[in-house]
């Protein structure tokens, strides 16, 4: 069922057209991320969605009977609440029905007959069951708990940071639980454990979703559909980020034939148009203007084919994470002793021993405030240890923070980069045209005489990635380099740091890139403990996460109370597979069999244009999707069956 449709919807800011012609239907119980270039209109097009934004052309058509709500990016609170008393106002609506349902419950149990209280009864019950807000308390305890909210339970909601009360804002939001819930980056100031569970809630609580995400790995997790803003409209796309990869290549091999035909068309419009007077024939006009409609079309088209190639090649590139192989030797950069560090009675880093080497790829990660940030500082020098020793060897660091310190806001681009003159930049030791290498970040030319204070926080970051790789440095140290960058920017600044020769040390929470990047995590615990660890973060993720289940089990089972007097009989032992294990064991494998033929032949089909255009790309895809699912469902019972039959001897 439609929720909100758009149609034929246009928008300009100022003299910039951001979207022409935008259809877009939200379902119920989808969930839709929104992707694209910064300044694309993706901010624009969801609160066009919201009604935050009216369109200047174009229709809204909005079911009547749901309720919309969205994260704000500088949500303000009342005078005087604490953050509990912040989250509960935000409730009060679902606390209000909770509490009548139970006053119609005593009033029915003396009238069990009344239509009119039975009436209101049900329709408050099928309320709460729509929120899930059956147990209010306990999941606000939860959220507290999961976004590091309860060591500020009963402080002013004002007086904490702006990263502290979106997080209060996000914990409303996801207990309230509106129709349609739209969130502008909502894994900003979250650590990966509050991301992880932010992503449970919304897939346990079937959220109908509309997002804006520069976090692929959050994006692949949740989102039932990608939608692309580019070019003023938008490219649908079903499935997550890494279907979204699939299907999007498909569609540039699509306009690659596409032009190629177009081409050959062309060329013999040409030479009719070149047999001259013919074509000045005034009925000839119009297939002369077509010629030329053709000839600028074809002159747009491999700019747009070759800017969606060089987007996947880039997300094609390996991770790499074995770093430059045969070399026998690596310098050392750091030396690191018996390392402590403690600020206002917490611990941060204690008796951490290692070395950073020439070539290693470090990501440090952990919780929100456990000292990941207090590292970079120690191994810049900024800070002293309180015990240990951090040995430097004779190298160059290029640094880049949140607050792009090394950015002069009076300065134009130009001037930022260039600032004896001239239009040459030294990229890692090759000369470079300013305008061109500004051009890979995403900068047009009109961007080189303004000034950086003019700038957004997004484009503000991109210089000052951009003047990092300009530096002639041995080390690069990043604190949380993705953030405010959309993802065509991330895919830039991964291939410049798997090309870079040196040293990465880096602070991230973003999943997706440190998988990509690193080649070696510090792992920070909390209280002082820092680990390394050579695994992928997504699969210590994993890992961690299982133990942590394990142990939660077994608590469990140490917390049952068995009753030793009762002498339960025991269970009657299968000697034998019954009609139907032993019917799945023989006939299972031959039907896993042609189910992995099938999803051969599907993805074979996605990479080739003529098939897909024949079958449908859309119809390929959700096929393929189908074929997939029942594959893990019949995989899963054969192995199943399989271990009965070995039990069973």
């Amino acid at each position: 069922m439609a929720l909100v449709g758009l149609f034929n919807i246009a928008k300009n800011y100022d003299v910039k057209q951001l979207l022409k012609g935008v259809d877009f239907q939200l379902n119920e119980g989808e969930r839709v991320a929104i992707v694209g270039q910064n300044g694309c209109g993706k901010s624009t097009l969801l609160k066009i969605i919201s009604g935050e934004v009216t369109a200047d052309e174009g229709t809204r058509v909005l079911d009547k009977s749901i309720f919309i709500d969205s994260l704000d990016q500088n949500p303000t609170f009342s005078e005087g609440l604490n953050v509990r008393d912040a989250i509960e106002n935000e409730l009060a609506d679902l606390s209000n029905a909770k509490q009548r349902y139970e006053e119609l419950s005593n009033l029915i149990a003396e009238d069990f007959e009344n239509k009119k209280l039975l009436e209101e009864h049900s329709n408050i019950s099928n309320y709460l069951d729509h929120h899930n807000a059956w147990n209010l308390d306990d999941k606000i305890e939860r959220v507290l708990q999961e976004f590091k909210l309860k060591e500020y339970e009963y402080r002013d909601v004002n007086t904490l940071s702006g990263g502290e009360q979106r997080r209060v804002a996000l914990a409303s939001l996801i207990l309230k639980k509106p129709d349609v819930l739209l969130l502008d980056e909502p894994t900003n100031h979250l650590d990966v454990y509050m991301v992880e569970f932010l992503e449970e809630i919304l897939l346990k609580e079937k959220f109908t979703l509309l997002i804006i995400s520069h976090d692929r790995h959050f994006i692949n997790s949740i989102v039932t559909r990608i939608v692309e803003v580019e070019n003023m409209n938008i490219y649908s796309y079903e499935g997550g980020y890494d279907q979204y990869l699939v299907l999007k290549e498909a569609r540039m091999q699509s306009m690659a034939k596409t032009h190629n035909t177009l081409l050959k068309f062309l060329k013999k419009e040409e030479e009719w148009l070149s047999r001259g007077v013919k074509a000045r024939l005034t009925r000839n006009q119009g297939r002369k203007a077509r010629v030329f409609e053709l000839r600028e079309q074809a002159k747009k088209d491999p700019t747009l084919i070759r800017k969606m190639q060089v987007d996947l090649e880039r997300e094609k590139k390996s991770f790499n994470r074995d770093g430059e192989k045969g070399v026998s030797k690596k310098k050392m950069l750091f030396d690191i002793e018996n390392l402590h560090y403690k600020i206002a009675g917490k611990n941060l880093i204690e008796a951490f021993t290692t070395r950073i080497l020439q070539k290693d790829r470090i990501a440090i990660v952990g919780h929100n405030g456990s000292g990941k940030s207090t590292l970079l500082k120690l191994l810049l020098g900024r800070i002293e240890p309180n015990k240990g020793s951090i040995e430097r060897g004779e190298f160059k660091i290029g640094y880049f923070d949140q607050h792009r310190e090394m950015l002069n806001e009076e300065k134009t681009i130009l001037d930022t980069f260039c600032p004896d003159g001239g239009d040459i930049v030294d990229v890692m030791g090759k000369n470079m045209h300013v305008f061109a290498y500004m051009k890979s970040f995403l900068f047009p030319e009109e961007y080189m005489q303004k000034k950086l204070g003019q700038l957004s926080g997004g484009e503000k970051n991109r210089v000052a990635l951009a003047l990092l790789f300009t530096k002639k440095v041995d080390c690069l140290i990043l604190d949380e380099p993705t953030n405010d960058l959309d993802i065509q920017t991330i895919n830039i600044l991964e291939e410049k740091l798997l090309n870079f020769p040196g040293a990465l040390i880096f602070v991230s929470h973003d999943r997706y890139f440190i998988d990509k990047i690193a080649n070696k995590l510090f792992i920070f615990k909390g209280d002082g403990v820092v680990e390394e660890s050579f695994q992928e973060y997504s699969e210590y993720l994993l890992i961690e996460k299982n133990i942590n289940e394990l142990y939660e089990i077994e608590k469990e089972v140490k917390a049952v109370r068995v009753d030793l007097t009762v002498d339960p009989k025991p269970e009657k032992k299968k000697t034998k597979l019954s009609y139907k294990d032993q019917r799945d064991l023989e006939r299972l494998p031959d039907l896993i069999e042609e189910l992995e033929a099938k999803i051969d032949e599907l993805n074979t089909c996605l990479y080739d244009p003529a098939c897909y255009e024949e079958k449908g790309l859309v119809n390929v895809a959700d096929e393929l999707k189908k074929v997939e699912a029942e594959y893990e469902e019949m995989s899963e019972r054969y192995l199943e069956v399989l271990e009965m039959e070995e039990e069973l001897g």
